[in-house]
């Protein structure tokens, strides 16, 4: 569910749950056009045949694939109105503990942990984990840092 707020409420949303995402599925498409744009075509990744004999089994998305499903994941979890800018200011503490495997679902859930004011704005750091459907460890342990600007 979406938490929706204006951007004279950010400072308040310190210690706030932002709960979880929907689920998505990670494709081989997804991967193949990710090992496309990083020059990345490791066969772990790129060639379903030779990964089934892999050490997981079947292909896997790049963990920095993963992580990237952190943009779409945020704008389901929070929307803030009166914001002329976002942007993703960073990351802290990025961790990849499980492979995803092509096929796998993922979601994401969110808790900002500090709201700063910064030039123009505020910035929220938010403890985000990427987890796998059934998994034992999550995908992605990151602690993003957003801006907004009103």
């Amino acid at each position: 569910m979406t938490t929706t707020i204006t951007y004279d409420q950010l400072a308040d949303l310190a210690g706030t749950d932002l709960g979880y995402t929907g689920y998505r599925t990670v494709t081989q498409d997804q991967v193949n056009l990710f090992a496309d744009a990083t020059d990345d075509h490791q066969w772990i990744h790129v060639d379903p045949e030779r990964a089934k004999a892999g050490p997981f089994g079947a292909p896997v998305a790049h963990g920095f694939l993963t992580l990237s499903l952190a943009v779409p994941f945020w704008t389901e979890l929070l929307e803030v109105k009166g914001v002329t800018t976002k942007v993703n200011y960073g990351l802290d503490r990025v961790r990849f503990p499980a492979p995803v495997v092509v096929g796998a679902r993922v979601r994401m859930r969110a808790t900002v942990v500090e709201v700063v004011e910064v030039r123009g704005g505020y910035q929220l750091t938010v403890d985000q984990s990427i987890e796998i459907e059934g998994g034992v460890k999550p995908a992605v342990v990151a602690r993003g840092l957003y801006r907004f600007h009103g």
